[in-house]
């Protein structure tokens, strides 16, 4: 009886404070308010993404190569595969990450939206000021936890209108990532050619995320779908509800309806375009590894100098953004299948020109065009099949398939770390990763174009 008459006071108490928040409305200087919060986080993620895959070669020197660990010294090869195998355990987090999302359809958007800003921020400080690889790896587990919630995605998909809502999540997009910049300008700066200064470049995007923070907490407001959907919800009687859920837990369509996690599971493979998204999805994502990981170290081992890579690495968000920006208007055009396909062809041709380039020490500029080309197009075939989830599934159980969708394709990155970490212990870094990504994307998009249908122009409010 406690328990009851507490859960009524807690949900009048958010009843009455989403009631307030209707009431307001939304205006288009508030969207405009919205849009630049969302672009500066998108740079934090973006660079917090990019960040420790920018520096691989000089961490890895220091804590395998230059320095022993647990009393032994390692070659560069076994060291990165080391750290590729301590980096599948901090996927181990990930596990726990749909449940964090699945949160988003219960307290909202905003509260997941700070809380993610928050600890990409945190995880950027402590590799700051790590004085040992133990520590490092702490600040690493915590931005592989945070940065791939992605809430802020939500918020565009749910704001935006419908027949812009690629193009303004392109722009949003592309726009987190020519803040990339920021990566090897700080490289040059802080840098320059001495590689063992590569702690100092994560200081300024870790105040930059606090201060983003603070401005979420000012000025931002959950999304008017969640708002309308939670009102209604909580507008009928306790007991109401309680009947229903009883009753919904005997019927397998509206058992679907629910949120959470193991729900949002059920509810992907109940239906066959779902699950072939999701199937084609976790292929595509075994090529993740071999994808993002290892282009800087690739470059280094074959030869090129810091300073060198560092020119490479300006290149890389300027055609990435460049690219992710017409993705908008492909997508909202020709329609979502068009681009995953599309970009997962210039994803292949792309990584097999950067690995001519680095091989043929063809210039560093033109080096990092390819490299921003095959990882441009990767992460745009991979968001847009997110993005097609998203736009496949009820608002009450979004969330939920959102965050079951993230613990789906953990299958897809377990392969694709072992694969890869095999592969450098046995041939050069870029065979090896070009060996597993060729296929599995390949596949993957095949599958995709053949098996999922479109979703270009829904509604979300109507999906059922």
């Amino acid at each position: 009886m406690k328990s009851t008459v507490a859960t009524v006071r807690k949900e009048n108490r958010q009843l009455t404070k989403l009631k307030k928040l209707q009431s307001k409305g939304s205006s288009g200087k508030y969207f405009l308010v919205l849009i630049m919060l969302i672009a500066i986080v998108n740079i934090l993620d973006e660079v917090t993404s990019n960040l420790t895959v920018t520096v691989q070669s000089s961490f890895v020197t220091e804590f395998f190569v230059n320095n022993p660990f647990m009393g032994k010294y390692y070659t560069y090869e076994d060291g990165l595969a080391f750290h590729s195998g301590i980096g599948v355990v901090t996927y181990v987090f990930g596990l726990f990450t749909p449940f964090y999302k699945a949160l988003a359809d219960k307290l909202g958007r905003k509260p997941l939206f700070v809380m993610s800003t928050l600890g990409m921020a945190v995880g950027l400080l402590v590799i700051h000021l790590s004085t040992s690889y133990i520590m490092f790896l702490a600040g690493f587990a915590i931005i592989s936890f945070f940065m791939g919630h992605d809430i802020q995605i939500i918020y565009i998909l749910e704001e935006a209108p419908d027949k812009h809502r690629a193009k303004i999540y392109s722009f949003l997009k592309s726009f987190g990532i020519l803040g990339v910049i920021l990566i090897p300008t700080l490289r040059d700066i802080l840098m320059g050619d001495d590689a063992t200064r590569w702690r100092e470049i994560f200081l300024v995007p870790a105040l930059l995320g606090f201060v983003a923070v603070g401005l979420v907490i000012v000025f931002a407001k959950d999304t008017k779908v969640f708002i309308n959907e939670r009102t209604e919800y909580l507008s009928r009687p306790l007991e109401q509800r309680q009947a229903e859920k009883a009753l919904k837990k005997q019927q397998k369509q509206a058992q679907r309806n629910q949120a959470g996690v193991f729900n949002g599971v059920k509810y992907i493979f109940s239906n066959k375009d779902t699950k072939m998204l999701i199937i084609s999805h976790i292929i595509f994502d075994s090529a993740m590894p071999a994808i993002a990981l290892y282009f800087e170290s690739s470059m280094h081992q074959a030869g090129m100098s810091t300073s060198a890579i560092t020119k490479a690495l300006f290149m890389v968000p300027v055609i990435y953004g460049s690219i992710t920006f017409l993705s908008g208007f492909i997508a909202d055009k020709l329609g979502r299948k068009v681009t995953v396909t599309a970009f997962s062809v210039t994803c292949v041709g792309g990584y097999a020109l950067f690995v001519a380039g680095i091989l043929l020490g063809w210039n560093p500029y033109l080096v990092g065009a390819f490299a921003g080309l095959y990882q441009g197009s990767y992460w745009i075939g991979r968001d847009y099949m997110n993005v097609m989830m998203t736009e496949k599934v009820p608002t009450d159980i979004r969330a939920s398939v959102v965050g079951a969708e993230g613990l789906l394709v953990i299958i897809g990155l377990v392969v694709g770390y072992g694969s890869i970490i095999l592969g450098i212990t046995l041939m050069p870094i870029w065979w090896a990763c070009l060996a597993i990504s060729i296929p599995a994307v390949s596949i993957a998009a095949i599958m995709f174009a053949l098996s999922v249908k479109e979703t270009k122009g829904v509604n979300l409010d109507t999906i059922e």
